[in-house]
């Protein structure tokens, strides 16, 4: 059975991607990233000496301050910014700059839904960016499960607003690694078959997730290649060219 969506996409279409670096001045590293009408603005500050309270000294130390567009901060942003620094700790190489904070600032510029996902890719391209050592990168995508079954992929404000379930995912992206090819084994199995993070809201059944899970994963590999192509070094242009 197919489903009809509002913006006239497949189940399976990802709204219109955009990514750019380096948009802050200030900030050691930077991008903005947006899905549709979805818009994150993320800036990485550091690594900065010493760690927080409660934070191993011997590891450096992500901090996740998220800024949401209006208002102040609530239950959600603070679960957001849980979300966010597991899935940054877990591929940051933080065995490389101990005792160290690195800040990243999330910005919400606008939320047409899928939001975390929107942020953790942000971040990831921001991370890149500020040069901060990665395993490396991560992509996230929202996988929705409709009262009648159906899963649909990166979904609108309004499409969210209508399903029973969701699940956020978060994707090696392995064919770009620097570990060694033993380390890239999980149980065996390749590491591009692994999930660094996986949330969920609502009912829904082991089968139903298996299907999200496996639609996720198809969609991201095409996100990967476009995550990998907004990250290639820009090259300056020669002013003797210009003009």
């Amino acid at each position: 059975m197919e489903i009809d969506r509002l913006d006239g996409r497949t189940p399976n279409q990802l709204r219109p991607l955009a990514c750019s670096r380096n948009v802050l001045n200030r900030a050691h590293g930077s991008a903005s990233w947006c899905q549709g009408d979805t818009k994150v603005l993320v800036a990485v500050y550091g690594p900065k000496a010493g760690t927080k309270k409660n934070e191993n000294p011997e590891k450096a130390c992500i901090e996740i301050i998220w800024k949401p567009k209006t208002g102040q901060s609530g239950k959600l942003e603070r679960e957001y910014e849980m979300i966010l620094k597991r899935t940054l700790q877990s591929i940051c190489i933080l065995t490389l700059n101990p005792n160290t904070t690195t800040s990243v600032i999330i910005q919400v510029v606008n939320d047409d839904g899928a939001l975390l996902p929107c942020a953790i890719n942000a971040a990831c391209a921001a991370l890149v960016d500020a040069g901060i050592p990665l395993k490396h990168l991560a992509v996230a995508i929202c996988c929705c499960l409709a009262e009648s079954g159906y899963v649909i992929l990166d979904p609108s404000k309004l499409e969210e607003q209508k399903m029973k379930a969701f699940a956020y995912l978060v994707f090696p992206n392995s064919v770009l690694s620097i570990l060694p090819e033993e380390q890239l084994q999980v149980g065996g199995e390749p590491m591009e078959h692994g999930i660094i993070t996986s949330v969920t809201q609502g009912a829904m059944s082991v089968d139903d997730y298996l299907h999200c899970l496996e639609r996720g994963r198809a969609a991201t590999a095409k996100m990967s290649a476009f995550l990998r192509k907004s990250l290639q070094p820009q090259l300056p242009i020669d002013s003797s060219k210009a003009g």
